[in-house]
């Protein structure tokens, strides 16, 4: 099977997958328990007006028709009306995608400069002490939880020595003329620091633990006691041969931690105030806001498979060896 075989299955699963997540989280929500047009209604309707407005919504009609205009308007990104504002649901999450992403990639990517070299250090000191207390530092941090590490960093760095803001994205009050402003601002970058250390801090043990074991497999291959016999030292032995070999498994970890991201961004920017996706999921499961809750949750889970497809064509572009089948 060659490459655009390979890249046209995996779209095709893609799409399959994604449009059964969209069913599963279709009848679970509409399988919760109370009605998810209390809030909107209240009680200062007539039960005519309140039948009126379950119509606008599309409510009236019967669960078949309601999945079945669900997923035709999924093709158009259409996710329709909040059930609290009656806004549109894409109006109110645009603008969260954005602020997801750039925590997300910046956690990712600190976790990935933190773990690689942290890893390699470890196989580097094989068989020390200073190995198995790094190992050991490793699986703590991993096992921490994220609400717990972020509450501890907010009371460290924000309440005690009041070096980094507490939460939010910006000061209170500060607007900016396009999203680009905001990310490049000062004000942005110091908000960002604190919560996208707390995100690596969580899974940097990912990238460090697989990089380690790879460098000690990759370390007892013949070409590095080859490379050894030669006279290379044993520092460009480790940077030059073993390492480079290590790296093929930390590309498909990518994915991995992708999840991982997605997975603690709703836990994290529900402890930092993060306006994201994870924090407006929350506050729609909530309020029972169900085309909002939806619409963030196949979002999220969309960026899971995006970041699972991509790692499987970066695997098969840096090692030549490895087969489409």
């Amino acid at each position: 099977m060659g490459l655009k075989e390979f890249v046209t299955r995996r779209i095709i699963q893609i799409v399959v997958l994604y449009f059964a997540i969209a069913t599963m989280l279709f009848f679970l929500f509409r399988a919760a328990p109370g009605d998810p047009l209390a809030a909107y209604i209240g009680t200062g309707f007539t039960q005519e007006q309140a039948a009126q407005i379950r119509a606008t919504f599309g409510l009236d009609q019967p669960v078949h028709v309601q999945y079945w205009k669900y997923m035709t308007n999924l093709v158009t990104f259409n996710f329709g009306l909040s059930y609290i504002t009656g806004d549109p649901v894409w109006r109110i999450i645009r603008s969260r995608i954005w602020n997801t992403l750039v925590l997300m990639g910046t956690s990712v990517i600190l976790a990935y400069l933190i773990g690689v070299p942290f890893g390699a250090y470890l196989a580097w000191n094989r068989g020390t002490k200073r190995e198995r207390i790094g190992v050991v530092f490793a699986l703590v941090s991993r096992s921490a939880p994220v609400f717990w590490t972020g509450l501890l960093g907010i009371w460290l760095f924000s309440f005690k020595l009041g070096w980094l803001p507490a939460g939010s994205m910006s000061q209170p009050g500060v607007t900016y003329s396009s999203k680009l402003a905001q990310f490049t601002s000062p004000d942005f970058l110091r908000h960002l620091i604190l919560p996208a250390l707390i995100q690596a801090f969580y899974f940097y043990s990912l990238p460090a633990l697989l990089m380690r074991n790879s460098m000690l497999e990759v370390m007892n291959e013949d070409f590095v006691d080859f490379a050894e016999l030669k006279g290379i030292s044993d520092f460009a032995v480790m940077l030059k041969h073993a390492a480079r070999n290590a790296l093929l498994p930390i590309v498909t970890a990518f994915a991995v931690a992708a999840g991982f991201a997605v997975g603690g961004s709703v836990v994290l920017e529900t402890v930092f105030a993060w306006p994201g996706l994870g924090r407006e999921m929350v506050r729609a499961v909530i309020a029972n806001d169900y085309p909002v809750a939806q619409a963030t949750f196949l979002i999220l889970a969309g960026l899971v498979l995006v970041a699972n497809f991509l790692a499987d064509l970066a695997y098969g572009y840096l090692d030549p060896r490895i087969t489409y089948d």
